[in-house]
C-alpha cells in the first residue's frame, strides 16, 4: 500500500459487518482515520495501535468540523506521507460529499482512491423487507436528498417526482417529511400512495413505519421516528409487512 494517499471508504449502513473486505483491510492499515457520525463506532476498534482517530461527524445539524476544515485535514495528513482513511457512512458518493472531497484532494495534488460502500438507500429498505425494484410494482428507482446544499429541499424537482411510476427513495428526509409529502400531493401524487420510513437500518435500533403519503408524517411523529432514516415512496412499500421477516 502506498503512502501519502487518502482512501474514501464507505462504512455501510450501520452494521459494522457490512463494510467491504477491502474497506476493512484499509481501515486496519490506516495511519489516520477521519470518520463521520454514521460510520459505525464498532469499526474504530479495528484501527491499528497508534492510529490517529479524528471525529468530524455531525448530528442534528451540529457540525464538529465544517467541510472546508475536513478537506484541509485530509490534505495535510496525506502530505505528511500518511495513509488516510476517510470513513463515511453508507457509500462515499451517495449524498456523502465524497465527490467534493475527491475534487479538493485532487486539486491539492493528493492521491485519492474510492472504496464503495453499501448505501442505506438500498440496504435500509431491503432490511425492512422492501425491494426498491420489483417486476410487479416498480421497474426503476429514483434516489433524492431531502436537503439541498443550502439546507432545504427547494432544489429538488418535486413536481416531476410526484409523477413517477417507480420507487422514490428520499435520504435525509425526516426533518422535512411533512413538507415533502405535501409537495408530492400538491403536484398530483395519490395521497394513498404507500410510504415506509426505516430508522437506523441494520442496527439494533432499526424500526419501520408503514403508512401513506397523507399520513406518514403523523405516524412518524407519533412513533418518535427521527434521523437517520430512509423514506421509501411507492407501491413496493407494501411489501414491508410481507417480507420484513427476511431481516
Amino acid at each position: 500500500m502506498s503512502e501519502g494517499v487518502v482512501y474514501l471508504v464507505g462504512a455501510g449502513p450501520g452494521d459494522s459487518k457490512l463494510i467491504t473486505v477491502k474497506g476493512l483491510e484499509l481501515l486496519r492499515a490506516a495511519d489516520v482515520i477521519v470518520y463521520d457520525q454514521l460510520a459505525g463506532s464498532d469499526l474504530l476498534k479495528e484501527a491499528k495501535e497508534g492510529a490517529e482517530l479524528i471525529d468530524v461527524g455531525k448530528k442534528g445539524g451540529f457540525h464538529k468540523a465544517e467541510q472546508d476544515s475536513i478537506n484541509q485535514i485530509l490534505v495535510s495528513k496525506a502530505k505528511e506521507n500518511k495513509v488516510v482513511v476517510r470513513l463515511k457512512g453508507g457509500d462515499p458518493f451517495m449524498f456523502g460529499r465524497g465527490g467534493e472531497e475527491a475534487q479538493e484532494l485532487i486539486a491539492a495534488g493528493v492521491a485519492v482512491q474510492v472504496v464503495p460502500g453499501v448505501t442505506s438507500a438500498i440496504a435500509g429498505p431491503a432490511l425492512a423487507g422492501i425491494p426498491v425494484t420489483h417486476r410487479d410494482y416498480a421497474s426503476y428507482v429514483t434516489f433524492v436528498t431531502g436537503h439541498s446544499k443550502d439546507g432545504n429541499a427547494e432544489a429538488v424537482d418535486w413536481e416531476a417526482l410526484a409523477k413517477t411510476k417507480g420507487t422514490l427513495v428520499i435520504m435525509m428526509g425526516v426533518s422535512n417529511l411533512r413538507e415533502t409529502m405535501q409537495k408530492l400531493t400538491d403536484f398530483g401524487m395519490d395521497p394513498a400512495m404507500p410510504v415506509a420510513v426505516v430508522h437506523s437500518a441494520s442496527t439494533p435500533a432499526q424500526r419501520s413505519i408503514l403508512a401513506d403519503v397523507s399520513s406518514i408524517a403523523d405516524a412518524c411523529e407519533a412513533n418518535k421516528i427521527t434521523a437517520p432514516a430512509v423514506v421509501v415512496v411507492g407501491k413496493v412499500a407494501v411489501l414491508h409487512e410481507l417480507l420484513e421477516e427476511l431481516r
